[in-house]
């Protein structure tokens, strides 16, 4: 299929999934991307992946009594987030050992809530690796508008998560609560994996928060510049990987994920002489 056959099919009344697929694809790919530098920047790749997890008895819970997912996910990513950082605050523990032991609890707990769902194997497949031809006209609006508030919070506290990132002992001093800040970025992170789970899937979403942000910043050293290429070239991504998929028949998840991949390591080619620079804040 040509790029031209494929533009007609988003125009199709009998492919109305079809523009759907690709809106809620480029939202997610958006917002992980600035989600992400973020977390690149802070280099807690782990936290993205254990929210992934977290999010999963939610989105079973939200099965087993039919609601809606998405809703489902987020209550119990942002509760499972709260309490790490709440827990967090006693260092006798770090705080990647707190994450793994709450993010993998509620994974399993998740499992054993869907287990007992009728069609558990069907369902589990969909959570696990995403199915993006089934999104119903509720998300789609939910997706809208949870991007929307995502970039909104984003564009608020920009300055303070840089601070954060950078130099958490320097943000207190200059008077920032940083367990509060901590709270509200892992609810971002919580937000652009829910509306991201349902296109990728739990076991692809990382590649989603991180392969963008971390291509960017082999394009770049700056943080502004890097924190508008990363989700250009998720938004990028999800384009061409659905129309990949869509010409080809493969799983669009997994098509993305790998447009993502080529992408970066043909970047990391061309720019390794320059892979020791520092990000530039200003």
């Amino acid at each position: 299929m040509n790029p031209i056959d494929f533009f007609m099919d988003l125009f199709n009344p009998d492919l109305a999934f079809l523009p759907k697929a690709l809106v809620v694809a480029v939202m997610s790919s958006v917002v992980c991307g600035v989600i992400g530098s973020y977390v690149v920047l802070r280099g807690m790749a782990f936290i993205g992946d254990a929210v992934a997890h977290a999010v999963f008895p939610g989105l079973a819970i939200a099965f087993v009594i039919s609601g809606n997912l998405v809703l489902g996910g987020t209550i119990a990513g942002i509760l499972t987030a709260v309490l790490v950082a709440i827990f967090s605050q006693n260092r006798r523990v770090k705080e990647d050992s707190i994450i793994g032991i709450f993010f993998v609890a509620a994974f399993a707990l998740g499992i054993v809530i869907i287990s007992q769902a009728p069609g558990y194997a069907g369902s589990l497949q969909q959570f696990l690796f995403g199915s993006i031809t089934g999104i119903p006209d509720s998300d789609l609006y939910i997706v809208c508008g949870t991007t929307a508030f995502v970039l909104l919070v984003v564009l608020l506290l920009n300055k303070e998560f840089i601070t954060v990132s950078l130099d958490r002992e320097s943000a207190r001093a200059l008077g920032l609560n940083v367990f509060w800040l901590d709270i509200v970025l892992y609810v971002l992170v919580t937000l652009a994996v829910v509306i991201s789970v349902q296109i990728i899937g739990n076991v692809l979403v990382l590649a989603l928060l991180i392969i963008p942000a971390a291509t960017a910043r082999l394009l770049s050293n700056n943080l502004a510049v890097m924190m508008f290429l990363a989700p250009l070239i998720g938004g990028l991504a999800a384009i061409v990987g659905l129309y990949i998929s869509w010409s080809w028949d493969f799983p669009t998840g997994g098509t993305i994920v790998l447009v993502l991949s080529a992408t970066f390591l043909v970047v990391w080619l061309f720019s390794y002489r320059h892979s020791d620079r520092r990000i530039n804040v200003d």
